[in-house]
């Protein structure tokens, strides 16, 4: 059999010396997943604002607020989940589930780090705190709910997503542009579907012990639910890039070019979960170096059309 010709770069052999109290906290913070929330800068970024000193602070407590608030989330899940993470090949060297931060700790902290989230978004405005408040209560419903049926299940993982995004919109309010919404949302979709396909092959037949809804997913049902998302979110884009030249009246057609980098991205993000990677998507976009150009070129190419022009 011919070998993977995609790789990435490896996470690091895991280590089976116990954690101490403090390490394995912010471990179980992950800090590494944090990078989800840059979608907060996604809104302001397009409408032009993210360079004024006001609206970047804004932004900035958004970040921070879901950072607090995905700890609060990643805790109390933990939490819930001990016995079957406990099963999971990866999952079970969490701090929770090996045992490293007692249960009561990590409730309260999560708790906290929830509470603490929302009253920080109401010190920015109070459109913030209800998104921050509506992903708590999504997470929440995710975690005791959402997570046994399936659909529900990547609709709200996807959902979460999307809230990040609106979230910016809020923190500087900045209206949420139709397209924008479409890309953000199918995106979402799109990469939770790739995580979903990525952990029904890593678990192979023991994937109902630790998520059941993953043992009713059929392969090729999967497959359509990605192919799906990846047309919506592509073509959206193209349609959203169009509609920002036309609102431009620039004679350099960055947005247009931008189109380019943003497919290539997707379509290597497509490869990269057929080839059994998308199991954690931060994971894939920190390491792979063709995504990350292409994030970089897509970045450029977009800001040029917003700020240049």
């Amino acid at each position: 059999m011919a070998s993977n010709p995609v790789t990435l770069d490896a996470p690091g052999d895991r280590s089976t010396t116990r954690r101490s109290l403090p390490r394995a906290l912010l471990v179980e913070a992950r800090p590494k997943q944090w990078v989800k929330n840059l979608l907060v800068f996604a809104a302001p970024g397009a409408a032009g604002v993210i360079g004024e000193a006001r609206p970047f602070v804004q932004t900035l407590g958004a970040f921070g607020c879901f950072c607090l608030a995905a700890t609060g989330t990643y805790y109390l899940n933990d939490a819930a989940d001990l016995e079957a993470d406990r099963l999971h090949p990866t999952k079970r060297f969490r701090p929770v589930a090996a045992g490293e931060i007692p249960l009561t700790l990590a409730r309260v902290i999560g708790a906290s780090a929830i509470v603490g989230a929302v009253l920080a978004a109401f010190a920015v405005n109070w459109h913030l705190a209800v998104v921050v408040a509506c992903y708590v209560g999504l997470t929440t419903s995710y975690s005791l709910w959402l997570k046994h049926i399936a659909v529900a299940d990547v609709i709200g993982v996807a959902a979460g997503f999307v809230l990040r995004a609106v979230a910016g919109g809020a923190a500087v309010d900045v209206p949420i542009s139709n397209w924008f919404f479409i890309v953000a949302s199918f995106g979402s979709l799109f990469m939770v579907v790739g995580k979903r396909r990525a952990e029904a092959g890593e678990m192979g037949e023991g994937v109902a012990a630790t998520r059941a809804t993953l043992a009713t997913y059929s392969r090729d049902y999967l497959i359509q639910l990605q192919t799906l998302s990846s047309s919506v979110v592509l073509v959206g884009y193209c349609l959203w890039a169009f509609e920002k030249a036309a609102e431009s009246g620039s004679s350099v057609p960055w947005f247009q070019l931008s189109i380019v980098p943003f497919a290539m991205a997707i379509l290597r993000y497509a490869l990269l979960v057929d080839t059994g990677h998308g199991g954690a998507p931060e994971d894939v976009i920190l390491g792979d170096r063709v995504i990350q150009v292409m994030g970089v070129a897509w970045a450029c190419l977009f800001a040029a059309g917003v700020y240049v022009t």
